[in-house]
């Protein structure tokens, strides 16, 4: 019985450790090509927007009898509207979105910063300014740089953000592994 929990938590560990190395291995191509997984991530974020837009009509139709169905349909309709603009024209789409995202790290690091200096009186307060001030930071690089970053920044954000997953999922792995191996040997002494 203990040996199939093993065998069982073993084959989990594996898995995980198979899905850390394919997420640093796409983290990686992210970052190395930063154009294409802008591209990629615009054209998700469409195909999002377009398939929420559907479901919101659907739902729509199916609760028009409760109020709202006005509403409920013109919004369904500017989903699916700006996922096929989003599609239809990528380029635009991408400005779109790396301006959104400078605009919210600016808003994000001002707010970190407020919050920090409300949190000062608490031990470890520093840590939230210097994530605010790299936050505020990142923000206005994007905002300065745009339109000329555009075709780069949310592909090595995203690169990066599925690097540092696979990473972490990496780490947890040998971490399960080295904690199964240590509970074997202890069963087996």
């Amino acid at each position: 019985m203990t040996t199939n929990i093993s065998t069982v938590k073993d084959k989990n560990i594996n898995s995980s450790f198979l899905v850390g190395i394919t997420l640093t291995v796409l983290g990686i191509a992210g970052i190395l090509l930063p154009t294409f997984s802008t591209i990629f991530a615009e054209t998700w974020f469409a195909v999002i927007l377009a398939s929420a837009g559907t479901a919101k009509l659907f739902y729509a139709f199916q609760t028009r009898e409760s109020g709202g169905f006005i509403w409920k349909l013109l919004l369904g309709i500017l989903y699916i509207a700006t996922g096929i603009m989003l599609l239809v024209y990528p380029s635009t789409g991408i400005l779109t979105l790396t301006l959104l995202l400078g605009s919210f790290l600016l808003t994000e690091g001002v707010f970190e910063i407020v919050l920090a200096f409300r949190l000062r009186p608490q031990q470890n307060w520093i840590w939230v300014l210097a994530d605010g001030i790299v936050t505020l930071l990142l923000g206005a690089m994007i905002w300065f740089q745009w339109p000329f970053d555009a075709p780069w920044v949310l592909g090595t954000l995203v690169g990066a953000s599925i690097l540092l997953t696979g990473v972490s999922r990496l780490m947890l792995a040998l971490n399960a592994r080295s904690t199964l191996s240590s509970s074997d040997q202890a069963s087996a002494a």
